[in-house]
């Protein structure tokens, strides 16, 4: 078993390893050219859930003909007991609205410790439905919402009451029968804070485990409200649907700007979950064994994957674009290989030449797929402790070295030209919720979030050179007492030095920045699938498209739902 110090060591490169090189992993438009693998949170908590064999079954039942109630399920884990709690109402189809300043939802949920009694039921009946206006206590450690896809839901209802399957067809354009419009977690609205999550919930004590189960119990019971519909709307004629149909759904999500300044304010984190996926390519690439059902295993993921994204359907032409260059690349791909792979090193430098970025990254995807064994081992190193330590005994000239190695790219760019500086990030005080401003029209860059990185590193080095010049036997202690506002940015960058992969290394302030490319990122360690951006901020997308149901919980798993397809009809 890899232990940590084994795992520290190979990405300090004592073990050799051929890590990708910062300055090409960090690059904005590559992170936002990442896909879904099985070392995406989905996946390791699919896995758990299937191999540890929890127990989830429906506890409580107490909705209409119409599917309009509430749903208690209750959730066995190695290492507690759980509800998942679900209210059902009406919404009229005026009311539906994905945007965080909606106030009302066809769903509402929340993952709770321990058995939900009638008492508290109630109490989580009054504030659950609310959702950012309600309160909750700290056995909650999950709050969803979310609204029916109007294209899917009624049709599939309609098809099950009529004794039909509904057409694989138009499940392929949606893919889903309700999408999640946020799901919140962490210490938010009393909520149990993620200290307490991880060393009172084992079960859940990985990054974003419990924001991931709260989201493929909301597609089983999807599936489960559609039956109960159609079989009340029809008991005579019903069929419930097949079980391939079945796991063709997904839940859909639509994710904004709230998401981006994770990756900018969690780097310690996120180099974490960049570490892993790198060294377990680079695991593959030195130790991946390439025989006879290697070969054959990776021309048939090549193809699902070809054949996943034309079963891709998006509005957006960039997109569109986007997902006909993969097409291509995954074709030029099988012909590379056609006579044999070669080796992995081989084919990754061909892609780097030949392929688009979002091709190179599938290629990656892809690779980790083949070899479970070399990989999976790695999602137990996804936790990082957050602290930004200040070195005060570092010499300055110690530190204006960092800068000019770790934040080279930083340093490259010229915030003097224009647009360099044009876009401000901020919070609205309506929903507390990120923002893009231009400085050239609008008003408040003083309440800026503090996400341009880059530039702030920029103007620490201009003081940290002047200041160096002057009295070049200084430690960072001195230089801080004279420039206290720096504390924050110094702190970053001496604790980033410690890192492989450190900062996004891209100017988040630049008038052409796309926060798409933020979002997107995020969302492939999530493990989600079918990118359709409806603008430059915000995207709709499918989770757990293709996984188990909770039904196959105890059956032989065999883990491949990788780039799901269509089943055949």
């Amino acid at each position: 078993m890899t232990t940590p110090a084994a795992i520290q060591a190979a990405l300090r490169g004592s073990n050799a390893l051929p890590l990708r090189p910062a300055h090409k992993v960090m690059n904005l438009e590559r992170l936002g050219a990442m896909h879904q693998s099985r070392l995406s949170f989905m996946r390791i908590l699919v896995r758990r859930v299937m191999r540890e064999r929890w127990q989830i079954h429906i506890a409580r039942l107490d909705v209409d003909i119409k599917g309009y109630g509430v749903v208690v399920y209750e959730v066995n884990a190695p290492h507690g007991l759980f509800s998942f709690v679900v209210f059902s109402n009406y919404l009229n189809a005026a009311d539906r609205n994905d945007r965080v300043i909606a106030t009302q939802w066809d769903l509402t949920m929340a993952l709770v410790e321990g058995r939900v009694d009638d008492a508290y039921l109630e109490q989580l009946r009054q504030n659950v439905p609310k959702q950012e206006a309600g309160r909750v206590d700290a056995r909650v450690f999950v709050l969803s919402r979310a609204n029916r896809s109007a294209r899917n839901f009624d049709y599939v209802v309609a098809q099950l009451a009529s004794g039909l399957q509904p057409d694989v067809k138009k499940i392929a354009d949606v893919g889903y029968l309700y999408r999640t419009t946020a799901v919140y977690g962490s210490g938010k609205l009393g909520m149990a804070d993620w200290e307490k999550v991880k060393t009172r919930w084992p079960d859940f004590a990985r990054p974003f485990s419990a924001e991931m189960f709260s989201c493929f119990m909301l597609r089983n019971f999807s599936l489960f409200q559609a039956e109960h519909i159609a079989k009340h709307q029809s008991p005579d004629t019903f069929v419930p649907m097949q079980h391939d149909i079945k796991r063709y759904f997904g839940i859909g999500n639509s994710t904004g700007l709230g998401m981006a300044p994770y990756l900018i304010n969690h780097p310690l984190l996120i180099n974490q979950w960049i570490a892993m996926r790198e060294l377990g390519l680079a695991r593959i690439r030195v130790l991946g064994n390439i025989d006879q059902r290697t070969e054959q295993h990776f021309q048939e993921l090549l193809i699902r994957a070809q054949q996943h994204t034309q079963e891709t359907r998006t509005e957006d032409e960039w997109q569109t674009q986007n997902n006909r260059r993969v097409v291509e690349d995954l074709i030029a791909m099988q012909h590379q290989t056609s006579q044999g792979v070669g080796s992995w090193h081989g084919l990754l430098e061909w892609s780097d030449a030949h392929c688009s970025l979002q091709g190179q990254e599938l290629l990656v995807s892809i690779l980790l797929e083949l070899y479970a064994e070399l990989v999976d081992d790695l999602e137990d190193y996804y936790s990082q402790e957050e602290f930004l330590d200040l070195d005060p005994l570092m010499p300055v000239e110690q530190l204006k070295s960092v800068i000019e190695q770790r934040y080279d790219w930083a340093l490259n760019i010229d915030f003097s030209e224009s647009g360099a500086k044009e876009i401000f990030w901020y919070r609205s005080e309506d929903k507390m919720e990120p923002r893009l401003g231009n400085t050239q029209h609008e008003q408040g860059k003083e309440k800026q979030m503090a996400l341009g990185v880059g530039y702030a590193v920029r103007k620490c080095y201009d003081q940290l050179c002047e200041y160096a010049d002057t009295y070049p036997q200084h430690t960072t202690a001195r230089f801080m007492v004279a420039n206290p506002k720096l504390r924050g940015i110094v702190r970053r960058i001496q604790s980033m030095n410690r890192c492989v992969y450190g900062d996004i290394q891209a100017n988040l302030l630049e008038r052409d920045v796309l926060p798409m490319h933020l979002l997107r990122a995020k969302l492939a360690f999530f493990g989600v699938s079918k990118f359709d951006p409806r603008s430059k901020l915000w995207v709709r997308n499918t989770m757990f498209q293709g996984a188990p149901l909770l039904e196959d919980i105890g059956r032989t798993f065999n883990d491949d739902w990788f780039m799901p397809l269509a089943p055949k009809q």
